[in-house]
């Protein structure tokens, strides 16, 4: 029997958050389409009707789990620009780290992706400018002595390997993991300056 348009959006829709959940808990290469699409309610069949591969369910909520990571960061602003104090607490806290499902798609898929396809790579690596620009912006207004771009780039970076390297820790060393997070976060205090806002009042 033939769908609506609207239930077969509701049907892909469904496919792309519950296949970007099942990835950011147990992997790309951890997860079958059987699973995916018993997850999310549908069939095998309803599934290839909307992406022709895996890979291409992949890329697609990859794409869609970085768009909430970006909303997220722009949800809160300071001066137009990120809130990037705000933002930085909540992606190294301890509570995050322990929310695969939920939490940063990067961290969770980047030891995996140089084994996917061209365009899951090509959605990895668009996540991953999005989050450099806005780095490289508030580097650049404190700091104009320094390669923004390159320092903004080790930043984001330093934050997935952070994340990455505090779960893999948890579990035998809690307190390893829990100072991993803390001294990223030093870290780039440090490489950011004066958060917006800050400038002005001690100019």
């Amino acid at each position: 029997m033939k769908i609506s348009k609207e239930k077969a959006e509701a049907n892909r829709a469904a496919l792309i958050e519950t296949a970007s959940r099942l990835f950011r808990q147990k992997g790309i290469d951890g997860v079958g389409v059987a699973e995916i699409s018993k997850s999310a309610g549908l069939t095998h069949g309803a599934l290839y009707a909307h992406f022709p591969s895996k890979e291409a369910l992949a890329a697609e909520a990859l794409a869609w789990s970085l768009e909430q990571s970006n909303a997220k960061l722009y949800s809160g602003t300071v001066d137009g620009e990120p809130d990037l104090e705000r933002f930085l607490s909540d992606y190294l806290s301890v509570d995050r780290r322990d929310d695969y499902a939920d939490h940063c798609a990067m961290a969770a898929s980047a030891s995996e992706i140089g084994r996917q396809d061209a365009v899951t790579s090509s959605k990895f690596t668009e996540g991953y400018l999005v989050l450099v620009r806005a780095f490289e912006r508030r580097v650049a207004a404190n700091n104009q002595a320094v390669d923004a771009l390159a320092t903004a780039m080790g930043i984001v970076a330093a934050m997935i390997g952070a994340l990455s390297v505090a779960r893999a820790t948890a579990k035998a060393r809690p307190e390893v993991s829990a100072q991993v997070l803390q001294g990223v976060r030093a870290m780039i205090d440090a490489a950011l300056g004066k958060p917006y806002g800050e400038r002005e009042k001690s100019s």
